[in-house]
């Protein structure tokens, strides 16, 4: 029942409808307790748990992501051979990784290309470093990765249908 307007709105069932409703109800409910491993009167705090639970793998799964940027950024500003260009790829990682990695790396005047997604699919990619080498290099980047995007400031990021031509837009950036 919901009221609208000084109006009531009763849905309501009948027929063979309550019957499909009904085994659809059973059905779920057996699937659930089957996913769950516990009875249907214990459904809703087995969901709340699990979701607490994701929340916190995925809070710990940013930090050691953060912790990863931070990590290359110190092993490339720390090499024997100091790159005046970084690439970076990381399947697994999104937009804070990039902005970390990118933080880390542009005030030491390096040139970085970070991308994130599936390797032979779309993704997304941030182009950092100097504004004068972003501005003429992102575009043609862009173009490389099959993607969209713009920047100000020393950063052009984007969304890229092309990841796998990564050593293409690598080539772009010497």
């Amino acid at each position: 029942m919901e009221s609208k307007r000084g109006h009531v709105l009763l849905y309501y069932l009948s027929g063979q409808r309550v019957l499909d409703y009904l085994h659809n109800a059973v059905d779920t409910e057996r699937k659930m307790t089957k996913l769950l491993s516990c009875g249907p009167e214990n459904h809703p705090n087995a969901v709340e748990k699990l979701l607490a639970t994701q929340r916190t793998l995925a809070k710990a799964n940013r930090v050691q992501l953060r912790e990863i940027a931070q990590l290359l950024a110190h092993k490339f500003l720390h090499s024997e051979v100091r790159e005046s260009v970084v690439c970076v790829h990381r399947e697994d990682a999104d937009i804070d990784f990039m902005n970390v990695l990118a933080n880390e790396l542009v005030p030491h005047g390096i040139l970085c290309l970070v991308t994130v997604g599936s390797d032979k699919g779309a993704g997304q990619f941030l182009l950092a470093g100097p504004d004068d080498l972003v501005s003429v290099l992102g575009p043609k980047v862009s173009e490389c990765l099959a993607g969209k995007g713009g920047g100000r400031k020393g950063r052009y990021q984007g969304k890229a249908t092309k990841l796998s031509e990564r050593q293409k837009a690598r080539s772009e950036e010497r």
